[in-house]
């Protein structure tokens, strides 16, 4: 596992790595160790991708009680929102909000701990030993995305049920999914249909405005 606080800043456009990176003759010092700037860039991405279709999608916030269940979460907490939008001709769809597990994740950067982390999965994980629960995460995550559990004192977020996925399993919002809006897989595959959406450019991160770069979650925004 790498520190975030660790994780080499990636200031090098994408025009000088094409140039200079793929040679493999940059050097970055990373978690006490000396990468290219290739592999240090590749060590942030996600290896997995979790894709909502918002044509699909109907509301029925299966995936808030799966999380909220999966979690064990106090009240009607879940890590997930689901909001009803409209589109441009006034009829309605949903939009599915959680942990984006960015790439350049905000509320990692204001951690005064380091509990906030990437893993190596390319989720933005908490360490419940670290985290003083300061609630800073919650302040600066333009998502929305933390939770603050009271009875523990921490600031939980989504972790894309990291057990039963590196178990070759699904997380639970996408097992939920009776409309099978949620599609789930391996985003270092590039035979995998995630990877395929995403290459396509049909899936898209939300608000890529914010400049966090999600690294985990994308959409597929319904047609106006």
């Amino acid at each position: 596992m790498n520190d975030t606080n660790e994780r080499p800043k990636q200031s090098l456009s994408r025009k000088q790595f094409l140039k200079t990176g793929m040679a493999g003759t940059i050097l970055i010092a990373a978690g006490g160790k000396l990468l290219t700037l290739e592999q240090a860039l590749a060590e942030t991405r996600g290896k997995y991708a979790l894709i909502i279709d918002l044509n699909k999608c109907t509301g029925c916030r299966a995936c808030e009680l799966a999380c909220h269940q999966r979690n064990e979460l106090p009240g009607d907490m879940s890590y997930i929102r689901v909001y009803r939008k409209q589109k441009l001709d006034g009829s309605p769809y949903f939009l599915p909000v959680q942990c984006q597990h960015c790439v350049k994740p905000p509320c990692a950067t204001v951690c005064p701990t380091g509990a906030t982390y990437h893993h190596e999965s390319g989720t933005v994980l908490v360490n419940h030993k670290t985290c003083v629960g300061c609630r800073y995460c919650m302040l600066a995550c333009p998502y929305d995305a933390r939770r603050y559990d009271e009875e523990k004192g921490i600031a939980e977020k989504c972790w894309l049920c990291l057990d039963w996925v590196l178990g070759g399993g699904e997380p639970a919002c996408v097992q939920a999914c009776a409309p099978g809006a949620r599609l789930f897989g391996r985003l270092d595959d590039p035979d995998s249909e995630v990877s395929k959406l995403i290459a396509s450019g049909r899936a898209k991160p939300l608000h890529p405005e914010f400049s966090t770069e999600p690294g985990i979650l994308f959409y597929i925004f319904p047609d106006e």
